[in-house]
């Protein structure tokens, strides 16, 4: 994986500790970032977006006084985070259009120039407490809003968005202000075409090649041809994967399952189980098998689910168990 600081095959995703859906006690955050350093994980994936910047204070409180070239730091830019004026809501909650459980103190505004990504960088630096970070995406260029975006030269459409951010990426790797640049998205065409200007060390793909579907399959195949690093990450299908038993009631694209989603996850289920495998293992297991795979980025909302991943990434998987997918048709052969 591209970024240093010895990050293995596992990254911790923090939008978790920036409470996503739910509210998370800072003393909890704190343990499930500990409970990951314990673990061995040493790379660790943040952004502003998540928890209007909690996510990045409480990572950064917790790898405070951890020796530095130890660990990897990724963060994202693309949305900066403006104050709102006048006062804000309650304690929690406010903020769930977001998808964060955090009072609504900031907006996010959409900004992708060179002085917006600095801008976005400095911030992310200062609330991680960090004089550095090892990998930057771009994130979700393909949800900017024109609208919504900041400055006079701000890019009309997605596709200006990403070309405008992804230049301003490279001169910041050029200047040596970060190592690895890159775009985290789970839009498979913006990836693509993340890919093809050459500028990229490393894609975060959210969701896109997961046991349960692959349509980032020919954009892997790309990157491995190219030399860009890919991070899967969503790989539980944002809950529809995470436990041995198939459950409709969890989310799958962070809304509700569809009955074909579940059926097919039942099915996924009954091939693992033959082979000693539960499910939650073989989806962290799957992503790695591409060549262009260095890293499964995987949150954690407590030290428990950090504890549980550590010991199913450590489990060996059979080959046969791929197979028998492969025959059954629930994953294409390579």
């Amino acid at each position: 994986m591209t970024g240093g600081g010895g990050a293995g095959p596992w990254w911790f995703g923090g939008a978790g500790i920036g409470n996503l859906g739910r509210e998370v006690a800072d003393p909890v955050a704190r343990a499930t970032v500990d409970a990951a350093w314990e673990a061995g994980v040493r790379g660790f994936d943040t952004a502003p977006h998540y928890g209007l910047g909690l996510s990045e204070r409480r990572l950064g409180a917790a790898l405070a006084g951890r020796p530095r070239g130890e660990f990897a730091v990724s963060t994202k830019v693309g949305r900066v985070l403006e104050p709102v004026g006048g006062p804000v809501g309650g304690p929690v909650g406010d903020d769930l259009a977001g998808g964060f459980a955090v009072p609504a103190t900031h907006r996010r505004v959409w900004d992708v120039s060179r002085a917006g990504v600095e801008r976005s960088l400095a911030a992310s630096l200062d609330r991680l407490g960090l004089d550095r970070v090892d990998t930057l995406y771009l994130h979700d260029p393909d949800e900017y809003d024109p609208a919504a975006a900041a400055g006079p030269d701000a890019p009309a459409d997605p596709g200006a968005a990403l070309r405008s951010g992804l230049r301003a990426l490279a001169a910041l790797r050029a200047d040596g202000l970060v190592r690895a640049v890159g775009v985290g998205s789970k839009s498979v065409p913006t990836l693509t075409a993340a890919v093809e200007t050459g500028l990229v060390d490393v894609l975060m793909i959210a969701g896109r090649y997961t046991l349960l579907e692959q349509p980032a399959a020919a954009l892997l195949r790309a990157c491995a041809a190219r030399g860009v690093c890919v991070v899967a990450a969503g790989v539980f299908n944002s809950g529809a994967l995470s436990r041995p038993e198939p459950d409709p009631s969890l989310p799958y694209e962070y809304g509700a399952m569809p009955a074909a989603v579940f059926e097919r996850i039942t099915a996924l289920r009954a091939v693992c189980e033959r082979h000693g495998v539960d499910l939650p293992t073989a989806a962290l297991a799957f992503p790695l098998r591409a060549p262009a795979v260095k890293a499964v980025a995987v949150g954690a909302q407590s030290p428990e689910q950090i504890r549980e991943n550590a010991t199913r990434a450590a489990t060996p998987v059979p080959e046969a168990l791929w197979d028998d997918l492969v025959a059954d048709g629930l994953l294409a052969g390579e």
